[in-house]
This record gives structure tokens, sequence and C-alpha cells, in this order.
């Protein structure tokens, strides 16, 4: 698959005319191949992380009622690429980044740090992302899942989120649901997208986190803040959120003299930021269509972007 060919959202073919053309996987392995290669095969770090955030806005679009952690992940790994930016500094003039070559040269600051962030974003694609395309390709997706899922220990916590999310949707699309049993099925939706990312950020995350150097924790628990993409000063500041602010407690307190300053890299500091101050702004975007349409297309755009400009321009 060429770079715009998969890059270009908008018409791009829905899961289901994606497995009709290849044939519908019947393992993990399979499922994580055919959603691999909806990727392109470009060296560029960059065109990779938009391509995966991309993939992810695209899902969030195919369901966006029940899809909400891969909304959630489109805007998460649209933040990762300004992270990944000293990896463009160790390319070469053909805009080629030799990986392990790089991590020789003290030349770009922290680069192994960097390059862990790298790893781990596309380990959470790797992971949870050819789930939702099973979901959403087969005729009845949890049914599919089940089969799927059902033999991997690992992935426990994925299926039950999938199971709340399932049930949530059965509700939500029965037309004899009452306004109190819809709002009920909406929390259940929600309780198992934050399942699934729980189980990212437990599994995935933080085996990652825990190789960080101290001094690239210490910078990242500074500098981790969520805008959610949104324009104008007033709906940045409704929709902002500081790891650091958030998180800190006062100086001098009990909890400060017990512990020490809380981390990005420390699942328990992490989990405390994300569910009580990232998701709550999240869901405060998500039931406002617009304002969210605006920052799943600037995803799209810096996609479409990608596609045509390399890295490096040559001289």
């Amino acid at each position: 698959m060429s770079a715009s060919a998969a890059l270009v959202v908008d018409d791009f073919p829905g899961p289901r005319e994606i497995v009709a053309g290849v044939g519908t996987p019947s393992t993990v392995a399979g499922w994580k191949a055919l959603a691999d290669g909806l990727l392109t095969t470009h060296t560029c770090t960059f065109h990779r992380n938009v391509e995966i955030s991309a993939r992810y806005a695209w899902m969030y679009g195919l369901l966006p009622a029940y899809l909400k952690w891969a909304g959630m992940a489109a805007l998460a790994s649209h933040h990762v690429r300004l992270a990944l930016y000293p990896l463009r500094l160790a390319t070469d003039c053909r805009g080629v980044l030799d990986i392990p070559r790089a991590l020789g040269s003290p030349k770009v600051f922290l680069l192994a740090d960097v390059n862990t962030i790298r790893e781990t974003n596309n380990g959470i694609f790797n992971d949870i992302f050819w789930v939702h395309l099973a979901y959403t390709a087969a005729d009845d997706g949890i049914r599919c899942l089940r089969a799927l899922l059902g033999p991997e220990p690992a992935y426990d916590a994925v299926l039950a989120g999938f199971e709340l999310i399932d049930r949530g949707r059965r509700v939500q699309e029965n037309p004899a649901s009452t306004p109190n049993q819809r709002m009920a099925a909406d929390e259940l939706v929600w309780a198992g997208n934050l399942r699934l990312l729980e189980h990212e950020q437990r599994t995935l995350v933080q085996p990652h986190f825990d190789r960080l150097s101290c001094r690239f924790a210490r910078l990242a628990s500074m500098g981790s803040a969520t805008s959610f993409e949104v324009s104008g000063l007033r709906h940045e500041l409704r929709y902002f959120t500081s790891f650091y602010l958030s998180s800190a407690p006062r100086r001098g307190s009990a909890s400060t003299r017990a512990r020490g300053w809380p981390r990005i890299t420390t699942f328990d500091d992490r989990w405390r930021w994300l569910e009580s101050s990232v998701v709550p702004r999240f869901r405060r975007l998500d039931a406002d269509a617009s304002l969210f349409d605006l920052s799943l297309r600037r995803i799209h755009e810096e996609s479409n972007y990608y596609a045509v400009n390399p890295c490096v321009l040559r001289n």
C-alpha cells in the first residue's frame, strides 16, 4: 500500500470492505497482520505516527457513540509526534532513520528515551487497534471477539471492556429503550472504554515507561498536558489539563514528604490524572460533536500533508 493511499482518510474503505478484499483472519496474529497492513512501510517515524493517529480517528468515526478509546488514542498519538521530534534530527539526507546506529550517537539529547516513546506508540497500536477492526468488521462483533480473545488471558481486560461496550450499544440501538436505560447504557460504554484505557496504561505503557531515564521522567512529568487540539482561548482553557499542576501535592504536605513528587512514569500517579482529569475533559469534548470534529480534522489534514511531503528535504 502506498503512503498516499494509506493516509487519505476520507476515501478509506470500511472494515468490512477491507476484510472482504483479503478474507477474514481466523487468528489474533492474522488480525494483527491485517491491521499493520493498513500502515505503510515508510521508514520515517513521523509518517508512521501520523498514520497511526489517522487510523484511530478513522476507527472512532465509524462508531463514535461507542469506540471512545479510539478517539482518545487518536488525540494522544497526535500529541506524541512532538515527543518524537528528536528522531528527525537523527535522519540522514534521504530522511531515513537507522535507529540502532542513531542510539549509539550522543548528538541527540535523550534519544534512547524518545525511541522508547516511539516503541510505546507502535506497541499500543499493534495490541489494541486490531481488536477494534475485528469488532467493526464482523456481523456480530462481540461474538467474534469472544472467539478470538477468550483463549488469550492477556486480553481478559480488553474482552471485558468490549463486553460492556457491546451491552451498552445493544441498549442504545434498541428503539424500545427508555431514556433512563439509555443513560445507564452510556455509562456502560464509558466503563468499557475505561477498561481498555487501563489495559493500555498498565500492560503496554508501564513496562516501557519503567525503562525511561529519571531525567526524561522529570521532563515528561512537567511537560505532559492535554488540550485536545480545540481552538480559541476559551475552549483551550476549558479542555486543558496538566499532569504536573493537577497531580502535584501542596509543598510541605504529608503526601509530598512520604512519596515525593508525582511522576507521569508511575502508573498510580498517571492513572489518577487520566481518570480524574483527562477522561472527564474528553467526555465533555466528545459531547460537543462540532468541536471534536475540528480536532479530528486536524489529524486528517496532517496525515494527508505528510503523505505528499517528505520529512527531510533533499539538497
